[in-house]
């Protein structure tokens, strides 16, 4: 199959990219494209390399990265809307990609022509909120099957309505796709081994931490790390901290945002390392933390989930907590044992290893995506 992956990353990555590169936004759209896709940021090219491994053709499309996109365009002689070569600032202060990439009509434009340019059997969606419903219908002509996948909360209808499948790591989306008429797949997240590459040997200094997101916004979860900060001295990562009250004390311990390769780093440093889903999660255990950190060897903890024992042997390969207390307790131990986090983390990474990786969802991806066009081309 010849597949587009159509991806958005972060704004703040991608202004931090450019401004530690000078004249990068210069150099032909090749040359960004590899730049960018070598920071190990997301998915990266994990789901390119592995699938053109399994006899593929395939190209990663950074849809709203403005100079990369400009390049194409320039290249490519495709008109579009006036664009600077910079996000309005406002922009760059939200954390994640949303709906407002519908002010930047030339971005979608070029996405357009690029995908109409490629033809492509597979359009493979990683953010399901950039092409709008019109844009997504209009492209039915030049693809044989739209897809798109999920691990957030779902944009309105008509934005789902155009896809013919929507793959999910979340089990309780994928019935209420269907009931309401939406072709859906469960498909987990996993990770690249090609990162413990890039990370060469990582000396583990760091007994605690929690790699992520850090806001007003996340509701319920900042009472507990405000907790886990003060009581047991974790340091932070991430984006986020500089909205929190100067007395905060995850501000007192936070060491800065980290990207990609960076951010593996941080947790590679970590003996142990926090995770936390997302509300929209609800019971199930699905985020790409639980396979980054167990992939690049650090213990674990994990809030407990209905189905985290599908994923990993609780106790042997991660650990879980059910309550703030559940979590202190826990932390204190492993830190007076070290000798037991050691063992949990690498039997941990062993798992992902094993069974976790992007070639071995790359092997179940390319047949779903096959069999859905070969079901269309019948209809």
């Amino acid at each position: 199959m010849k597949i587009a992956i159509l991806d958005t990353y972060y704004p703040r990555f991608l202004a931090e990219h450019y401004r530690q590169r000078p004249g990068l936004a210069a150099q032909d759209h090749a040359s960004q494209r590899e730049s960018l896709l070598g920071r190990a940021f997301g998915t990266a090219d994990f789901y390119s390399a592995h699938l053109r491994q399994l006899g593929h053709e395939v190209h990663d499309l950074i849809v709203n990265c403005v100079p990369l996109q400009n390049a194409w365009a320039r290249e490519s002689r495709v008109t579009f809307s006036r664009l600077a070569l910079g996000v309005p600032q406002r922009l760059l202060r939200a954390p994640l990609i949303g709906p407002w990439l519908g002010s930047l009509p030339g971005l979608v434009q070029i996405a357009v022509a690029q995908i109409r340019a490629l033809r492509p059997d597979v359009l493979y969606c990683q953010d399901l909120w950039f092409l709008p419903p019109t844009a997504l219908v209009g492209l039915k002509p030049y693809v044989g099957i739209i897809a798109g996948q999920v691990a957030s909360p779902l944009p309105p209808p008509p934005y789902l309505r155009a896809f013919d499948l929507i793959t999910t790591s979340f089990p309780h989306f994928v019935p209420r796709l269907r009931a309401m008429g939406i072709s859906s797949e469960y498909f987990r997240i996993s990770f690249e081994p090609r990162v413990l590459e890039l990370l060469g040997a990582v000396e583990q200094d760091i007994e605690a931490s929690f790699v992520g997101g850090i806001s007003r916004h996340h509701g319920n979860a900042l009472p507990m790390l405000e907790r886990l900060a003060d009581e047991c001295g974790i340091d932070f990562f991430g984006y986020g901290a500089g909205q929190l009250p100067r007395r905060s004390a995850i501000r007192r311990r936070h060491h800065g945002e980290v990207w990609g390769v960076d951010m593996y780093r941080a947790l590679a440093r970590s003996r142990l390392t926090l995770n936390r889903h997302i509300n929209v999660a609800e019971n199930y255990a699905n985020n790409m933390r639980l396979y980054e950190a167990t992939g690049v060897g650090a213990m674990l903890l994990t809030d407990k989930k209905d189905n985290l024992g599908e994923l990993f042997e609780i106790g042997k390969e991660v650990v879980a907590y059910s309550s703030i207390e559940e979590a202190i307790e826990l932390i204190g131990h492993y830190r007076a044992h070290p000798d037991e986090a050691r063992a949990i983390a690498l039997a941990g990474q062993a798992r992902t290893l094993a069974e976790h990786t992007y070639l071995r969802r790359m092997e179940e991806l390319g047949p779903m995506l096959e069999r859905y066009l070969a079901e269309k081309a019948k209809r």
